[in-house]
């Protein structure tokens, strides 16, 4: 069950991640950031609405506060990454959030991954990176190399080493109330945070969001339903996995790629870490 749940937040995240790309080139990174969390509230309030509010445990505003701060600062800490540096050069190193986040999820949560599912987890890892690599047509130590040089890379590790509290503290507000209000007090305040800091930087671009509220209506919708659907994944298994298996997100993309926009993937480039991350789905299916 799990799986298929992490299976299809991979998928929503990347139709989210199209609407925040296609924001990205009317609009600047903070505004698209704001948009997301903000956008979201809607669609977790109607889910709230209709599956009714559950007992709120004590601790769950400090949960929620935690959440806002670390997932502010790993999202627009990968949005400056992607700004100053390429892509296939970002995601090889954020991808070490996985592994952040499995000790990260041992020390705070007691998540107790077994020997198979932490293997999986490193499998999806180098898969992602293989994949990457292979289609940038760069060396396998490439984005290790300039990884000191390169301020956007600087910017995907401070990211990623904000993702791994994001997760665990979203998920301690869900165990602390349900998938559903854990994700709207989470990004209620994560929306309440960034406002301020949009305002200043991007006062001019809330006069066009008229504009644009279809990508931003989309882009909520997509968010929230990404949030939900691993939210309840994680309630059910250890976070790692999850994140772990939505790595497959890069394979939705190339397909959405190719049936939308007739983009092509050359087999031998992507095959090697495909092969790799479906190996660590299966590890991971078992762990799980």
């Amino acid at each position: 069950m799990w799986v298929l749940l992490a299976l299809a937040a991979a998928l929503f995240q990347v139709l989210r991640n199209t609407a925040m790309k296609r924001l990205g080139h009317a609009l600047d990174e903070y505004i698209n950031v704001w948009g997301r969390f903000t956008f979201l509230l809607p669609f977790a309030a109607l889910f709230v609405l209709v599956k009714g509010a559950p007992p709120i445990k004590p601790g769950f505003p400090m949960a929620c506060l935690a959440f806002a701060v670390s997932q502010n600062i790993s999202t627009l800490a990968l949005s400056k990454a992607l700004k100053h540096a390429e892509i296939s050069l970002v995601t090889p190193v954020w991808k070490v959030s996985l592994l952040v986040l499995l000790g990260f999820g041992y020390v705070t949560l007691k998540e107790t991954p077994t020997l198979p599912g932490v293997a999986g987890v490193i499998l999806s890892m180098v898969g992602v990176y293989l994949l990457n690599v292979n289609r940038a047509h760069i060396s396998w130590w490439a984005p290790l190399t300039v990884l000191f040089t390169e301020r956007g890379l600087r910017w995907a590790i401070l990211s990623a080493f904000f993702f791994a509290p994001s997760v665990v503290t979203i998920k301690w507000a869900m165990q602390l109330s349900d998938p559903y209000t854990g994700t709207l007090g989470g990004y209620l305040v994560a929306s309440l945070l960034i406002t301020p800091l949009v305002i200043v930087t991007s006062r001019r671009h809330f006069a066009v969001i008229p504009r644009h509220w279809i990508d931003f209506v989309g882009l909520g919708l997509f968010a929230a339903l990404t949030t939900v659907s691993q939210g309840i994944a994680y309630l059910l298994t250890v976070s790692s996995y999850v994140e772990a298996i939505k790595q497959v997100e890069i394979l939705f993309a190339m397909g959405i790629g190719v049936l939308a926009f007739g983009e092509r993937q050359k087999v031998k480039e992507i095959a090697p870490g495909a092969l790799v991350m479906l190996a660590g789905m299966v590890l991971l299916s078992v762990a799980g």
